[in-house]
């Protein structure tokens, strides 16, 4: 749950220089275990924790997030490269990951626990270590919601955040999952695309136009207030900075909440489609790549499957081969089926549906076929 602070000029002033040292000290933190090798938690802290206290005035437990924030970035470059996220053997990218330390922006997020922040809810305010002494009464503000969820379900760390001059502290919570729907009564296919966002079997659709016109809309403002190039303009693109990717995230949210909560009452499962690597396979004319690029399939898709948990619906992940080109009614397959992008009609039986209906309904046979083999 992310919440808003509040804080005075003083507190802001103080935050910002806590988030300068920490950086510096992890950045510091980073270069030697890049250099020993030292990059798991325990090794690097016999290395460096005297170091961060003494040099950069950490107190012991701020020392010990900082070296957890290092050996948890370390983990995640391995696993990238791994599998392959980096780039190939012998790319540019993978190079240059392999043989540079990870360095932390001046204004990175700082992991706090509760022996560094305690939460004061009645009151809205928090109390949190900084580098110029324990801030206290520090103001936040969030919705209902979220302060519900902090009051049940608040657990662990939370992390500092500021974004374009504005504080934020996002605290996770632990929020208990339903009993898994075992005997669903079917499942509901979710074909994915840029025209229909989400097109479901049992005849959902949500349209992306309104979407896709103002990501449209604000390509060409940027491209004219960057054309622009006075103080002026560059104030606005950073006020305009994020806007676009927040009108997408809401989006994403009201979709996948519509298709968990009817999942959900129908006890249905959800079959969705695996679209991983789905910007290397499809090909498009210059004119729409900004628009394929800048979907974010993965996050509804993730967003479907942790609301599918909480709410204790089954999800599995189906391949999505021909199922634009097979009929879901006498299973015919041929691309002839495809007399346009928004009609399906087959040429084996001669049904006609809307192309993305047709999708999901096998995507919803393929997921029953699937969770059957599994169990």
């Amino acid at each position: 749950m992310r919440v808003k602070l509040l804080p005075s000029p003083d507190q802001a002033q103080a935050l910002q220089a806590t988030l300068d040292v920490c950086n510096r000290a992890a950045n510091a933190a980073s270069q030697l275990a890049f250099v020993t090798g030292a990059v798991h938690k325990y090794a690097l802290q016999q290395r460096v924790y005297t170091a961060l206290k003494g040099e950069f005035g950490l107190s012991a437990q701020p020392a010990v997030r900082v070296i957890g924030k290092v050996a948890d970035a370390y983990t995640t470059r391995t696993a990238h490269l791994k599998n392959g996220l980096l780039g190939g053997p012998g790319s540019k990218r993978r190079i240059k990951a392999e043989s540079t330390p990870i360095r932390f922006r001046p204004d990175a997020a700082q992991p706090f626990d509760a022996r560094c922040l305690s939460w004061r809810l009645d009151a809205r305010t928090v109390s949190i270590w900084t580098t110029r002494g324990r801030l206290k009464d520090l103001a936040f503000t969030g919705s209902p919601d979220q302060l519900k969820s902090l009051a049940e379900y608040q657990r662990g760390e939370s992390d500092l955040i500021v974004q374009d001059g504005v504080w934020f502290l996002s605290a996770t919570c632990e929020v208990p999952e339903k009993p898994l729907n075992t005997e669903p009564v079917g499942f509901t296919g979710v074909d994915l695309g840029i025209v229909e966002i989400a097109t479901t079997s049992t005849g959902q659709r949500h349209a992306g136009r309104e979407l896709n016109r103002y990501r449209r809309r604000q390509n060409r403002l940027r491209a004219k207030l960057q054309k622009k190039n006075t103080k002026s303009a560059k104030r606005v693109l950073k006020r305009l900075r994020r806007r676009e990717s927040r009108r997408a995230r809401d989006v994403n949210h009201r979709i996948s909440k519509s298709i968990v909560e009817r999942a959900e009452r129908t006890g249905h499962g959800i079959a969705l489609e695996d679209l991983k690597g789905i910007r290397g396979r499809v090909r498009q004319a210059k004119r729409n790549r900004y628009t394929l690029h800048s979907w974010s399939f993965a996050q509804l898709r993730d967003f479907i499957t942790y609301k599918a948990r909480r709410a204790g619906v089954p999800v599995v992940v189906v391949d999505p081969a021909y199922s634009s080109q097979s009929c879901s009614e006498c299973d015919h397959t041929s691309r002839r089926n495809r007399p346009s992008r928004a009609v399906f009609a087959c040429t084996g039986c001669g049904v006609v549906l809307h192309a993305d209906v047709n999708a999901s309904r096998n995507l919803a046979r393929r997921g029953e076929v699937v969770w059957n083999a599994g169990r």
